[in-house]
């Protein structure tokens, strides 16, 4: 039976989606996709990922939605005279394991009624959740998960962004039991060998 697709999202914008997703993407040898991808469109999420695996099996599929300012879905959209179709979304062919990276958080709209969650729901996909630790990042983890489980979206574990904090990871890990698929340092160079060594850091399952 093929495997679901594994969406990875974050509990906030610049938490390190990118990075975890092309760590995954090694430690599977899975293809890659990003849906929607707003603003930097000479340098995107998918050229960024591409750059740092390694593997020749990895496929990195085109974007459905590629919008010219680094704003909101929905607001980018809006300013480049479209409007975001979840409907018109449809997964790639492949008959690999696919990570697909969402854009800023759970309940970024990306158009007046529809958000990424509904998208999330609609492709039929489990979840990845990277977090890093900051001055309310407990509350909005666990915002997270609480609407993860409210739309009955499986959640495959965590992704931990940056330096550990054992007060936090507790409460976060515990509350629902939640799985550490691993940890993923603050590079400062980041290249293809360092996304080789985070990948067998994980563990994934």
């Amino acid at each position: 039976m093929k495997s679901k697709p594994i969406f990875i999202s974050g509990i906030g914008t610049g938490v390190g989606k990118t990075v975890a997703s092309a760590i995954l993407v090694e430690k599977l040898k899975s293809d890659y996709w990003k849906p929607i991808q707003s603003g930097d469109l000479d340098h995107s999420d998918t050229d960024a990922v591409k750059k740092l695996v390694s593997n020749k099996i990895s496929k990195f599929h085109p974007e459905a939605y590629r919008l010219s300012q680094p704003f909101s879905p929905h607001k980018a959209a809006h300013l480049d005279g479209i409007r975001i179709n979840i409907d018109a979304i449809t997964l790639p062919q492949t008959e690999n394991t696919l990570i697909i990276e969402g854009a800023g958080g759970l309940m970024v709209p990306l158009n007046e009624k529809d958000l990424m969650i509904d998208l999330i729901q609609k492709i039929d996909a489990e979840l990845v959740l990277v977090i890093s630790h900051y001055l309310g990042s407990i509350n909005h983890s666990l915002l997270s998960i609480e609407l993860l489980m409210q739309r009955n979206i499986p959640i495959k574990g965590l992704i931990i962004n940056g330096n550990p904090d054992p007060y936090s990871e507790d409460i976060l890990l515990h509350y629902k039991n939640i799985n550490l698929i691993g940890r993923v340092q603050q590079y400062g160079q980041l290249d293809a060998e360092a996304v080789r060594a985070a990948a067998t850091g994980l563990s994934f399952f």
